[in-house]
C-alpha cells in the first residue's frame, strides 16, 4: 500500500530543539532525545468514513513532531497502518450495499487526498492490515506456544496476564478497563474466557465474512492490536521513540498492543513515550462515526475553504485537550491565514529570527502549537503597525510557517 506525497520541508537557520512531550505511560512529560533517526508509529485509520476533523487533529500532532525532529536534524522513521479489515469496515459495507474491499479502497484513497491538501508529512511504510497477515501469523502462533494465548472455540485469545507490565499505558482500574473494554471492540462478557480482558488476536472464520489462511491457527483474520504490533515490529522494533493516537487509543488499543509486544520480545517498553491527542467535538458531543456527527476535510474543501486555513484551525488548539469545532474556529483560522499572508507578502519587514526559535521553542514544549501561532501573530502585528527594512523578513516567516506548522503561506 502506497502513501501519499510529501510537500517540502524548507531548511532554517540553526537547529531546533529536542522535544519534551507528555507521556500517558509516565503521566507526565518526558525529553525525547532519540538517535539520528527517530521512530514513529502512529495508528492509521479503519477506512469507512475518512477524512474527519477529528482524525485530522491527531495527524496533525504527529505531523508536528516530525517537524520538531526535522528541524532538530534528524531523519524520521514513520510508520503508520490501515485497519483495512475489521468489523466496523464490514458492518458499514453491509448496510450500505458495497463491496467491502471497495470501500475500504476508496476511503483510504480520500484520506491521501486529504492528508496531501493538509500538507501531512507521509509515513515511509504505510501498511495495510491485510497485507500484514503473513507477518502476523507466526507472532500469534509463537504467543500460542509460548503459553501467553489460548483457543477458544477456534478463536485464539491473548492472556493479559502473561505480560507483568500490563495496565502500565493507561493506568485504568479493572472496572474502567472492562468497561471501555465493551465499548472499544472487546468482548469481555464472552464465556469461556480466562480473563475478561482477555483481547482477540486471531479471529477463526465466519460464514459470509472474509478469511485468510492461517496456518497451524486455522483460516480467519486478524485481531486489532496483533495487526499494529506486527507491522511496528517488523519496521521499527522495539523501543521506538512515539507510539500515537487518540485518546480513545490508549485503551484498549495501545496497551493491548505494548502487552502483545513485550510478552513475545521479553523487552520493555514498547514505546518510550505513549502520545496520545484530544478528541474533537461537534454540537457538545465527541466527533464520531457512530452517532454520525461529523465534518469531513473533503467536504470542507469541496465548499472552498483553504486546507491551510483548515491546518490554523487544528493548531489553534493544544494537541492534547478536547475541542469543539464551530463555525467561528473555521472563521477565525480564516481571517488569520488572511492577516499572515498579508504581512509575509511585503517586500521587506521586520527582524524575524527571534521569531523562528519563539516557534521552535513552543513546539518543542509539549507541540505547543497556540503559542507558536501566537509568536506570529504578534510578529505580524509588530509587522503591520511599522516600517521594516528587513529584506530577508517576510521569507524568513513564511519558511518558518511552512516547515514548523506545516502552513504554506
Amino acid at each position: 500500500m502506497h502513501a501519499w506525497p510529501a510537500s517540502e520541508v524548507p531548511a532554517l537557520p540553526g537547529k531546533g530543539r529536542d522535544l519534551q512531550i507528555h507521556d500517558t505511560a509516565t503521566q507526565g512529560t518526558i525529553t525525547l532525545a532519540p538517535g539520528p533517526v527517530a521512530r514513529l508509529y502512529v495508528c492509521g485509520i479503519t477506512p469507512y468514513d475518512a477524512t474527519h476533523i477529528g482524525h485530522a487533529a491527531t495527524y496533525n500532532a504527529f505531523d508536528l513532531v516530525q517537524r520538531v525532529w526535522l528541524d532538530n536534524k534528524r531523519q524520521v522513521h514513520y510508520v503508520q497502518n490501515v485497519t483495512d479489515v475489521d468489523d466496523p469496515l464490514l458492518e458499514r459495507a453491509l448496510r450500505d450495499g458495497h463491496d467491502w474491499t471497495e470501500l475500504a479502497e476508496r476511503e483510504t484513497a480520500l484520506f491521501r487526498e486529504d492528508m496531501t491538501a493538509l500538507r501531512m508529512l507521509p509515513p515511509q511504510h504505510y501498511i495495510g492490515a491485510v497485507e500484514a497477515i503473513p507477518g502476523i501469523v507466526p507472532l500469534v502462533e509463537r504467543l500460542r506456544d509460548a503459553g501467553a494465548a489460548y483457543e477458544l472455540d477456534g478463536d485464539v485469545y491473548f492472556s493479559v496476564e502473561a505480560d507483568p507490565d500490563f495496565g502500565g499505558v493507561s493506568h485504568l482500574d479493572a472496572a474502567a478497563m472492562r468497561a471501555l473494554s465493551a465499548e472499544r471492540g472487546g468482548d469481555p462478557d464472552r464465556p469461556g474466557k480466562k480473563n475478561p480482558l482477555d483481547p482477540m488476536l486471531w479471529m477463526a472464520a465466519r460464514e459470509g465474512e472474509p478469511s485468510w489462511d492461517g496456518g497451524s491457527l486455522g483460516r480467519g483474520r486478524p485481531g486489532w492490536h496483533i495487526e499494529c504490533v506486527a507491522i511496528a515490529l517488523e519496521h521499527l522494533g522495539m523501543g521506538f521513540d512515539i507510539q500515537g493516537g487518540g485518546s480513545d487509543l490508549a485503551f484498549p488499543h495501545h496497551e493491548m498492543g505494548a502487552s502483545h509486544a513485550q510478552a513475545l520480545t521479553g523487552e520493555f517498553p514498547m514505546a518510550k513515550a505513549y502520545v496520545h491527542a484530544g478528541m474533537v467535538a461537534l454540537h457538545g458531543e465527541k466527533m464520531s462515526k457512530s452517532k454520525g456527527n461529523l465534518v469531513f476535510v473533503s467536504a470542507l474543501r469541496r465548499a472552498g475553504v483553504d486546507p491551510a486555513a483548515i491546518r490554523l484551525a487544528l493548531l489553534a488548539h493544544h494537541y492534547r485537550a478536547n475541542w469543539e469545532w464551530t463555525d467561528d474556529v473555521l472563521a477565525q483560522a480564516e481571517a488569520r491565514l488572511a492577516r499572515w499572508r498579508a504581512a509575509v507578502s511585503r517586500p521587506d519587514g521586520l527582524p524575524a529570527e527571534a521569531l523562528v526559535e519563539e516557534v521552535r521553542a513552543a513546539l518543542a514544549d509539549d507541540l505547543n502549537a497556540p503559542a507558536a501561532l501566537a509568536a506570529v501573530d504578534a510578529w505580524v502585528d509588530a509587522q503591520n503597525a511599522s516600517d521594516g527594512d528587513d529584506e530577508s523578513a517576510p521569507g524568513l516567516v513564511s519558511r518558518t510557517v511552512d516547515a514548523l506548522l506545516g502552513v504554506a503561506l
